[in-house]
């Protein structure tokens, strides 16, 4: 049996193969998105691994959870065939939010990103999130995306949010308020 090489060769020139053959430029709106969306899903691990608390409280589940239909994303952005996010995908984060969100005290201020690592990781991964939903934003203003898409990243962003203060809140770490 051969073993297959990690490396192909074929995008050397800038050009990357999509799940439906067709080769893009890697600098195509298509690619960029679907590169946000990777970069996400690698900011989310990362978080994972970093946390202490995500087992026992469900945030490992949620983030898992999460991280498979970010992988679905990318499999849509590529033109799988047949790849679609569940039709209650933005209703599960809905509900995650409000089930951790309820955990926190209110907002009264903005607050400085930050906290313990896997926190402050979780902050990161919510930026990226919020440029993966404009990356995908711009992709649908020149080519036809599911609105499904940058709906579920929009909220997920919201998640992420809630997650990095509920994380920091489980470490002992207070929030910094930001003084304007």
């Amino acid at each position: 049996m051969d073993k297959s090489s990690i490396y192909t060769r074929t995008g050397d020139k800038g050009t990357t193969g999509l799940a439906n053959g067709n080769r893009v430029g890697k600098v195509s709106p298509r690619v960029t998105a679907l590169g946000s969306v990777d970069e996400l899903n690698a900011a989310i691990g990362l978080a994972v691994a970093l946390s202490t608390h995500n087992e026992r409280d469900g945030i490992e589940a949620c983030l898992l959870d999460v991280q498979n239909s970010l992988f679905i994303i990318g499999a849509m952005l590529a033109e799988a065939r047949g790849m679609q996010l569940p039709d209650d995908a933005v209703n599960h984060l809905e509900d995650c939010i409000d089930h951790f969100d309820a955990q926190l005290a209110p907002l009264t201020n903005f607050i400085l990103p930050g906290g313990c690592s896997a926190g402050a990781q979780l902050h990161a991964a919510r930026t990226i999130c919020r440029r993966a939903e404009r990356d995908v934003l711009s992709l649908g203003a020149s080519e036809a995306v599911e609105s499904a898409l940058s709906i579920y990243l929009n909220r997920l962003s919201d998640l992420l949010f809630v997650l990095a203060r509920l994380v920091n809140q489980h470490a002992g770490i207070k929030e910094k308020a930001w003084k304007p």
